[in-house]
């Protein structure tokens, strides 16, 4: 697993780059925005060595960057400061800056040199943690959905899709898996691909999805779902900062249109037995009793975990049968309509593709709570509440899925397992910060509001 970074390693980069002026600091928030600060380059040795002071009170903001004070992290406990340390092999040149710049990924620490329990990179390695005493190693892959965006709204104000680059024309239509859409926007796809290199992140194949402007890109298997979680933290980056670079926005909200599909976060997972052998795997037929025992607590685990997988608001519009987004409790095998799908390939790649989370949603986090509810399945021999779905599980009764955020919230709230893996302080913190959201949503009132009620009430 990743630990510190170590001095040698900005050596390494400041001789390797001498015309580096300044390293951007990051480290993830809740949502998974990155917070922190710029440095000066001659600052970056003492960094590694003592580490840079923030507020703790960066894991009580909401999505406007507003702490939460009712989390307890802010101004009645003076707003303290906590150590961040660098993340190991994260730091990198963001060439897409005008002055040289790196960046590099940091975690927070109490005083006492431990684990800070609201900072999600450390929930994850917990749980990871508690899967290694299982003697197995998970093996993980993020695939990313993203709109480009024109960076003009139209005559109502309302966001529209690019303009394609090769034919000067508003995309108006996209098919799915277009070879010509990417020939398209290949500069820009290019431009992702040379700054994915540049900064290790190992950004495999895109994919036009199904919406004009909707893309995917694909990270590769990792055997560490930290590093894998810091490189789509990472890929995000990347991806608007070469957008704006090409004179796109680019939005990883879950639901932008409401008659387009959504942008989802799909991780796959396999887990490796101490012989280096694929764990879910079988000789004779698609999956063994270890993987069912896995589906078993996925399923179970499902509900607490909306609020994690779908953190806001618009991610619970993402659900509407017809953009292949599951709504139930199901899996199956080779079938994109359930919600934990186990994709074809042959025996060493047997894998779970885990389809519920939003692209909005915090990597380490949904990688934190997928972990857990396979450790928790195998370690009581869970088995899946209903069979495998075959055909179209969208006309078949199954276990409706929380899709409304208070449902979600309520889920969490009323579950003790989910909470014991993620830690009952970060739990209550997270159930507090996002129903602070709720609230503040639904005292809003929305021009639709006005147009239906205001003169036909």
């Amino acid at each position: 697993m990743s630990d510190h970074g170590h001095l040698q390693e900005a050596n390494d980069f400041i001789s390797g780059h001498p015309d580096t002026q300044a390293i951007d600091l990051l480290i993830s928030d809740l949502n998974g925005i990155a917070r922190g600060k710029r440095i000066d380059k001659s600052a970056l040795t003492k960094v590694y060595q003592n580490g840079i002071n923030l507020p703790c009170s960066i894991f009580s903001m909401d999505i406007l960057g507003d702490t939460v004070e009712e989390c307890g992290l802010g101004l009645q406990v003076g707003e303290p400061d906590l150590v961040c340390k660098p993340v190991a092999n994260t730091l990198h040149l963001a060439s897409w800056h005008k002055r040289p710049t790196g960046q590099l990924l940091m975690s927070m620490y109490n005083k006492d040199g431990s684990p800070f329990f609201a900072d999600p990179r450390h929930i994850l390695a917990r749980v990871y943690n508690q899967l290694a005493t299982l003697k197995l190693t998970a093996v993980v892959a993020v695939e990313l959905e993203f709109y480009l965006l024109d960076k003009e709204r139209d005559s109502a104000g309302r966001i529209q899709a690019p303009i394609s680059p090769k034919t000067g024309k508003r995309d108006q239509h996209t098919q799915v898996y277009s070879v010509d859409t990417l020939a398209d926007y290949s500069d820009f796809l290019e431009d992702v691909s040379n700054a994915c290199i540049e900064q290790g992140v190992p950004a495999d194949t895109a994919v036009a999805e199904c919406a004009p402007g909707q893309f995917e890109i694909n990270l590769k298997h990792q055997a560490d779902p930290l590093l894998a979680c810091d490189n789509a933290i990472l890929l995000k980056r990347i991806i608007k900062a070469i957008g704006d670079k090409h004179g796109f926005d680019v939005s990883f909200m879950a639901k932008p249109y409401g008659n387009e599909a959504g942008s989802g976060m799909h991780v796959h997972v396999s887990l490796v037995d101490e012989q280096g052998s694929n764990a879910f795997a079988d000789d004779h037929k698609d999956y063994n009793e270890t993987l069912e025992y896995a589906i078993g607590g996925l399923l179970a685990l499902m509900p607490a975990s909306m609020s994690l997988l779908c953190p806001n608001i618009n991610s619970y519009r993402r659900f509407q049968p017809q953009f292949y987004v599951a709504t139930a409790l199901n899996w199956g095998v080779d079938n994109r309509t359930v919600a934990l799908r186990l994709p074809a390939g042959g025996k060493e790649s047997t894998r779970i593709e885990h389809r519920i989370s939003g692209a909005d949603a915090n990597p380490y986090l949904v990688m934190s709570v997928i972990l857990a509810s396979i450790h928790h399945g195998i370690s009581n021999k869970i088995a899946p509440s209903c069979p495998p779905s075959v055909g179209n599980a969208f006309d078949s009764v199954s276990t409706p899925l929380p899709t409304k955020f208070h449902q979600a919230l309520t889920e969490l709230r009323s579950d003790s397992v989910l909470s014991q893996y993620l830690g009952e302080q970060f739990t209550a913190l997270y159930l507090t910060a996002k129903q602070h959201e709720l609230t503040q949503f639904e005292s809003h009132i929305t021009e639709l509001e006005t147009l239906w009620y205001l003169n036909n009430v």
